[in-house]
């Protein structure tokens, strides 16, 4: 349906000491979709998120970025969920995944948590896991670097190409979850490089 409405939630963390981090490219991914939309972002201190609205033909996006530290970001979200009425099925969640090749994107609906702290939260704020995914990929950690220190380091200025482009996709992926559905979007995106 044209109007339905949708909530897309790019995890990251707040403040400048994160910003072009691995862990906030989930939230790069809806700035670069409301960048792309000329959407203007607005602070809602209700729901704690940065919100910015993108309109597609097959629907409304309200695209939500929380002003929690990632560990927290299920509040904000649950908030923004119950303020537009959005139930879990058209919730989509954008964030990075250690799992996914650098610069690689892959679409779910539910699932495991696999240690994200975010996706932890969200679960238990939203009570389910059943809502969508766009997992963008940062790759594993050098060596024996713990996850926890990796997710927080910037982009090297060799892959920060390709990941400019993953988030592109990631955008691209949001839009195409509302008009064409889940598996569509799937075959669509998954397998490239």
């Amino acid at each position: 349906m044209p109007d339905e409405r949708w909530l897309v939630v790019g995890l990251g963390n707040p403040g400048s000491d994160y910003e072009g981090t691995r862990h906030n490219v989930g939230a790069d991914a809806l700035r670069t979709l409301a960048s792309r939309e000329h959407a203007t972002w607005s602070v809602n201190k209700r729901v704690r998120c940065d919100l910015a609205e993108v309109r597609t033909p097959d629907g409304r996006l309200v695209l939500a970025v929380p002003g929690s530290y990632m560990n927290r970001s299920g509040g904000p979200t649950q908030a923004a969920a119950a303020w537009f009425k959005v139930p879990p099925e058209r919730i989509i969640v954008c964030h990075d995944d250690l799992d996914v090749a650098p610069g690689a994107i892959k679409i779910k609906r539910g699932g495991g948590h696999a240690g994200h702290n975010g996706l932890k939260d969200l679960d238990r704020a939203l009570g389910t896991r059943e809502y969508l995914r766009v997992r963008i990929g940062i790759g594993r950690p050098p060596g024996r670097m713990p996850g926890k220190d990796f997710v927080l380091r910037r982009f090297q200025p060799a892959e920060r190409e390709g990941i400019d482009v993953a988030l592109q996709d990631a955008a691209d992926a949001v839009v195409a979850l509302v008009s064409d559905g889940l598996e569509p979007t799937q075959n669509r995106f998954h397998g490239r490089p």
